[in-house]
């Protein structure tokens, strides 16, 4: 990816985010000629088998680069502002940064606050926009680079990139095409957009749905509903949560299903096998087949079903919860 090509003067720039999708569009404002001041990221958190406290994927990148790193609990204290407000930035760009920004922190940048949204806005505003556009079933998705406002995600779009999902498309994969598009936004209209040449456009009033954030809870498969929405479901959830079902006695993850079509009338109860087989396991819904093709046992790796049948046997007539 080039370096912005500034035709501007260059700006001071506070970057915040802390996953991977931050990640390429923090790489793109060090390429650039702008100057990135400071970079705000979560406080680092316990992970691993050990929990030891790890730096955010956007930390360890700003700390590769040898960048300013500030990491408040929360910005809506005296001192986390006054930080912020003797960096002096000309505009501050968040990407999944993961805290609140106040309205008094949203107007400290001379030029305001961007955001890169996961999103084709006013659609999915909210915590976790890409899952759930997977999972309500749409055909596209894409980054919106908008003016940050009070309001969750309603502030007028400066510009967007789109992307179809595909019928293989994951959370996982959506994911990181949007982080990369979301470099390539602010690539191309950061400087644009400084000089004035591009109008940020309200939102419409119409439309909007709010992406609700993703919990455990959320995983687990409700057979009553279509085969096809399992299948949304099971591809948007991939690779976290990971939606599951019971099975017997433990837990069985599903990383990937789909519809068995032509499949006729299903007379089996909800969340009944009806056939076994190396291609998958079929498993009766409140509308059509979901076909099982990779499958995952607590303490173990995910397998296709082929594998998972050499050392397990589940029959048809089995009832999954």
């Amino acid at each position: 990816m080039s370096p912005i090509k500034s035709q501007t003067t260059p700006l001071r720039i506070v970057y915040a985010g802390t996953p991977e999708f931050a990640v390429p569009a923090l790489q793109v404002l060090i390429d650039s000629a702008h100057t990135v001041v400071a970079v705000y990221t979560q406080p680092d958190r316990p992970a691993g088998r050990g929990r030891q406290l790890t730096a955010s994927p956007v930390k360890q990148l700003a700390l590769e680069a040898g960048l300013p790193i500030e990491q408040p609990e929360k910005l809506s204290t005296a001192e986390a502002q006054a930080r912020l407000q003797a960096l002096a930035p000309d505009v501050m760009v968040v990407a999944a940064y993961g805290l609140l920004l106040p309205a008094s922190v949203l107007s400290i940048p001379q030029r305001g606050c961007l955001n890169l949204h996961a999103s084709l806005l006013p659609r999915w505003r909210g915590a976790a926009p890409i899952q759930r556009a997977i999972e309500a079933g749409d055909s596209q998705t894409g980054v919106c680079l908008m003016e940050m406002t009070a309001g969750l995600d309603e502030g007028p779009v400066v510009s967007q990139i789109t992307t179809p999902i595909s019928d293989t498309d994951t959370g996982g994969s959506v994911h990181d095409r949007l982080a990369v598009l979301a470099a390539e936004l602010l690539q191309r209209d950061l400087d644009a957009w400084a000089a004035g040449q591009l109008v940020a456009v309200p939102q419409s009033d119409q439309g909007v749905e709010y992406a609700r954030k993703l919990t455990t809870a959320q995983a687990w498969i409700d057979w009553s509903k279509s085969a096809q929405a399992l299948a949304w479901q099971v591809r948007a959830f991939n690779p976290w949560p990971v939606a599951r079902c019971q099975w017997s006695q433990t837990t069985l993850r599903v990383w990937h299903a789909e519809v068995v079509s032509g499949s006729g009338p299903i007379t089996s109860t909800p969340g009944q096998v009806v056939a076994v087989g190396r291609d998958g396991i079929d498993v009766a819904t409140g509308d059509g087949l979901l076909r099982l093709t990779q499958i995952q046992l607590p303490g173990r790796r995910a397998q296709p079903v082929s594998q998972f049948l050499q050392g397990q046997a589940i029959s048809v007539g089995e009832q999954l919860g």
